[in-house]
C-alpha cells in the first residue's frame, strides 16, 4: 500500500552547531527525504566591501583576515598581489618564499580544521577533531612566533611581509615537517577505511563533473569531482612554478572524495614546504614602498589557490589613497551555489555530511 504524504518545511539554523556559522537552510521534506532547499544568506553581512572603499589600501589588509578567518595568511597574500599589480612592485625573493611557506602552512591548518569538523558533522564527535587540532596548534604556534597573532595575522604587506622569520621559526618548522608524514598516515588509518565514514560518505552528495565546472566550483569541491584545476599549477603565481607537487583529484565527486582530496593536499603542502625551506634565500623581506600609497588609475584582478578554492580580489584604483572598488571572489560563496543540487533526494541525516564536506566559512560568504 502506498502511503499518501504531504510535504512540510523545516528551518535549519541560522544558529546551529553544524551550519559552520550563521547560515539558514529552509528545507522542504517528504518524510525524511529532501525535495527542496532554499539557502538563506546575509546574517553575517558587515558591508566589508563598502567599508574598504572608505579606507586607504594598507588599512584594508586587516579586513582580509576577517573573510575566511581560517585562511588569513592566504587572504593577505591575494590582496597584496592585487595592489602590487597596480603599483608594479617586484617582491624580494626571500619574501616570496616566506609567503609560500605561510600559505602552505595555512592550507594545512585549514584542511585539518575542515576534516576535523567534517568528522564531527558525521557523528565522530571530538576524537578525530582533537587529532587534527594537535598538528594545527603547532602551525598556529609558528604563526604566533612570527607575527604575534593566532588567528588574524595581518602579516603581509605590499612589497613583502611585515617582518622576517624569527630565529626559532625554521627549527620548529623542520620538526613539524619531519613528523607530518607519520601524522598523515595516522589520520588515513583512523578515518579513510572506517566503516561508518564509508557508509556516511561514499556515494553520498555527488557533485557531477559538468555541474562543478558550470557552477565555477573551486578548490577541493571542484577537484573532488575529478577536475584537475589548481591555480598554483594552471596559472602559476608567486614562485609556485619552482616546486614539484601533485594535484589530487577524486573519482565521482561524492562526500568521501572531497575529504580524500583535502587529506592528500596536506601531504602535497608538506612536499612544497620542504622544498621552500631548502631553497629559502637570504635577503630583504620588503621592497621599498611608501606607507601611504596612491596607485595610478586602473583596475586589476589577482587570485590565489586558497584552501577553499580560487580566492580573488578585484580592485579599481582612481589615483587616490582609497580604492574606488574593492570586490572579493569568495570560494565559499561560489561552492555553496551547488548545495541544493547536492542535497536533493538525500535524507535529513545526510544533510550535515554533505554540507560539511563543502567546508565553508561564513565570514567570506556574507562579507
Amino acid at each position: 500500500m502506498v502511503l499518501k504524504t504531504e510535504h512540510y518545511v523545516i528551518n535549519v539554523g541560522p544558529q546551529h552547531p553544524s551550519t559552520h556559522g550563521v547560515f539558514r537552510l529552509r528545507l522542504t521534506l517528504d518524510g525524511e527525504v529532501i525535495v527542496d532547499v532554499e539557502p538563506i544568506f546575509g546574517y553575517l553581512h558587515r558591508g566589508m566591501e563598502k567599508i574598504a572603499e572608505g579606507r586607504n589600501y594598507t588599512k584594508n589588509i586587516p579586513l582580509t583576515d576577517r573573510l575566511d578567518y581560517l585562511s588569513s595568511m592566504i587572504n593577505n597574500q591575494a590582496y597584496c598581489m592585487a595592489v602590487e599589480n597596480l603599483l608594479n612592485i617586484t617582491v624580494p625573493e626571500r619574501a616570496q618564499y616566506i609567503r609560500v611557506i605561510m600559505a602552505e602552512l595555512q592550507r594545512m591548518a585549514s584542511h585539518l580544521a575542515g576534516i576535523g569538523f567534517f568528522m564531527n558533522d558525521i557523528g565522530a564527535f571530538s576524537t578525530p577533531l582533537l587529532y587534527m587540532f594537535r598538528e594545527r596548534e603547532k602551525i598556529v604556534e609558528l604563526f604566533d612566533m612570527t607575527c604575534g597573532q593566532r588567528l588574524n595575522y595581518n602579516y603581509m604587506r605590499f612589497g613583502g611581509v611585515s617582518m622576517d622569520l624569527p630565529d626559532e621559526f625554521l627549527p620548529a618548522l623542520n620538526k613539524l615537517l619531519a613528523g607530518m608524514p607519520g601524522f598523515i598516515e595516522e589520520y588515513d588509518k583512523l578515518i579513510s577505511t572506517n566503516e561508518i565514514v564509508l557508509v556516511r560518505a561514499k556515494g553520498v552528495g555527488i557533485l557531477p563533473k559538468e555541474l562543478a565546472i558550470n557552477a565555477s566550483a573551486a578548490g577541493p569541491v571542484l577537484r573532488g569531482s575529478d577536475v584537475k584545476w589548481d591555480l598554483r599549477k594552471n596559472q602559476p603565481y608567486s614562485i609556485y612554478d619552482r616546486f614539484e607537487f601533485d594535484i589530487p583529484t577524486g573519482e565521482i565527486g561524492d562526500t568521501y572524495d572531497r575529504y580524500a582530496v583535502r587529506l592528500e593536499e596536506i601531504r602535497q603542502s608538506t612536499r612544497i614546504l620542504k622544498q621552500a625551506v631548502k631553497q629559502l634565500p637570504a635577503g630583504e623581506t620588503m621592497a621599498k614602498v611608501s606607507k601611504l600609497i596612491r596607485p595610478p588609475a586602473g583596475e586589476t584582478y589577482a587570485a590565489v589557490e586558497g584552501p577553499k578554492g580560487e580566492l580573488g580580489f578585484f580592485v579599481v584604483a582612481d589615483g587616490t589613497e582609497n580604492p574606488y572598488r574593492w570586490h572579493v571572489r569568495a570560494p565559499s560563496l561560489i561552492n555553496l551555489t551547488v548545495l541544493k543540487e547536492m542535497l536533493l533526494g538525500w535524507k535529513v541525516a545526510d544533510l550535515m555530511a554533505i554540507f560539511g564536506s563543502i567546508d565553508i566559512v561564513m565570514g567570506e560568504v556574507d562579507r
